[in-house]
């Protein structure tokens, strides 16, 4: 063979390689914070402006019965693993006072995954997955992090505020950076237009974890004004300002994709990583669940069921919604569908939901059933039926009492979760009991 012709073949082989990468899809994951299970206009919001989001949902798939963990770590635990909190190591929220606290360092995470099949991996905004090295972006997969390590910061200082001293939180690739009186979630946006200027000749992965709408609530002086003005009481004024401000942001994240040509490539997932907060820093209130009792930090519909979207132009179908219920869990395993990448993990929780998306009348990847536990309280899920175990009500929309240890719900019937059935299917409560105790067994291993 010539030496001519083995340099054909050899410039064959890479061109072919260099097309195969580049028709990879890009992932961008824009991860909310602590928002409200109805709060977009597509989701049912009457007093709200999120023209750019309900235009992902108008172009994608969104999802009506969506579910993830009541509080901030275990939702992202699970999501970047597939598995449930349990599983994943981090039931509770990573404690900043706890340095032991945070994702275990040999869990197999979904940036570890497209970093098997050459992308380029980012997480860029909220961490709160832990504090050690070893614990960090960089040690999970991410090749570049850009943001902070705690559950919250102040926007413009990038300070940790909660029991004292009070702590700068600004890193860029384990290092502290600084950029004082910027505000965050534009720092955010300039990161992620760099980082894909950067690469975006090879596919990405982008975990896009932006702080907002959690406290403290800091939406723009534009938007503060506009919902004053419209006469939207407090604290949902500040709540809706914050959420509109989310909106510019995921806007311009969205033009610099359109703008780098990156459109038609680029698989889009938003998410909630669990109901709105109830807390003092968040004036006790401000988002809003519709008729789903619950906010976050409890196991009721509002502290869990989340607004969830994936668009993918010409390749998901469009305008769609999905009522199927369907867990964070499953986008480890749908985005590996899609990328056309093997798992080499097979017992995740989370199940594809590619056959869900692709056809409205497919059956719930999750028909055997599905649980959660937090703190004292215990969820098992099957079908319309949802047994609670010493509930706790965040949005104080109910009364519960001393006879609902076990609490019953028919969703179909009663989705706001109004009406403890308990004593009349007491077979019910059992099979949702027995449920639950073999999940737990399988959680201790």
């Amino acid at each position: 063979m010539s030496l001519k012709t083995i340099i054909h073949s050899y410039l064959l082989c890479f061109t072919i390689s260099v097309a195969n990468a580049q028709i990879k899809p890009n992932v961008i994951i824009i991860y909310s914070d602590d928002q409200g299970a109805i709060d977009l206009n597509c989701f049912g919001s009457k007093d709200l402006e999120t023209p750019n989001i309900d235009r992902l949902a108008k172009n994608g798939t969104m999802f009506t019965q969506f579910y993830a963990s009541p509080v901030c770590s275990p939702s992202r635990a699970s999501l970047l693993t597939g598995l449930n909190p349990q599983r994943a190591g981090l039931p509770n929220n990573a404690s900043e006072a706890n340095k032991a606290d945070g994702l275990p360092g040999d869990r197999f995470t979904m940036a570890e995954l497209f970093k098997s099949a050459g992308y380029k991996t980012t997480h860029i905004g909220k961490w709160h997955l832990g504090y050690t090295p070893e614990m960090s972006p960089n040690a999970q997969g991410f090749d570049h992090s850009f943001g902070h390590l705690a559950g919250c910061i102040d926007n413009f200082s990038h300070f940790f505020y909660w029991n004292g001293p009070n702590k700068h939180d600004l890193y860029r690739n384990g290092k502290e950076v600084h950029y004082p009186g910027q505000f965050f979630p534009d720092l955010m946006v300039k990161e992620a237009g760099q980082f894909m200027k950067q690469t975006h000749k090879s596919p990405f992965f982008m975990y896009f974890a932006i702080n907002l709408p959690h406290y403290p609530y800091q939406g723009d002086p534009k938007w503060l004004d506009y919902y004053q003005k419209k006469g939207l009481a407090y604290p949902r004024d500040l709540y809706a300002a914050f959420m509109s401000t989310l909106d510019d942001k995921v806007g311009q994240l969205l033009k610099q994709v359109s703008d780098l040509g990156l459109t038609e490539n680029t698989i889009i997932i938003f998410q909630s990583d669990n109901g709105y907060s109830t807390e003092e820093r968040a004036h006790f209130g401000g988002g809003n669940a519709g008729i789903y009792r619950g906010a976050k930090a409890c196991l009721f519909e509002g502290g869990i069921r989340v607004p969830s979207i994936i668009s993918w132009p010409g390749k998901i179908p469009k305008g769609q919604v999905r009522n199927q219920m369907a867990v964070n869990t499953d986008w480890f395993p749908t985005l590996a569908e899609y990328c056309n990448i093997e798992i080499q993990q097979k017992d995740l929780d989370g199940k594809s939901l590619v056959s869900v998306i692709n056809n409205s009348k497919a059956a719930s990847q999750h028909e055997e059933g599905y649980c959660w536990a937090f703190r004292k309280s215990w969820v098992a899920r099957k079908g319309k039926w949802k047994l609670h175990a010493n509930p706790e009500d965040t949005s104080k929309k109910g009364t519960l009492t001393e006879t609902d240890t076990f609490f019953l719900v028919d969703l179909e019937a009663d989705p706001g979760e109004t009406k403890n059935l308990a004593e009349a299917y007491p077979e019910l409560v059992k099979d949702l009991k027995k449920q639950y105790q073999i999940w737990e067994q399988k959680n201790k291993k």
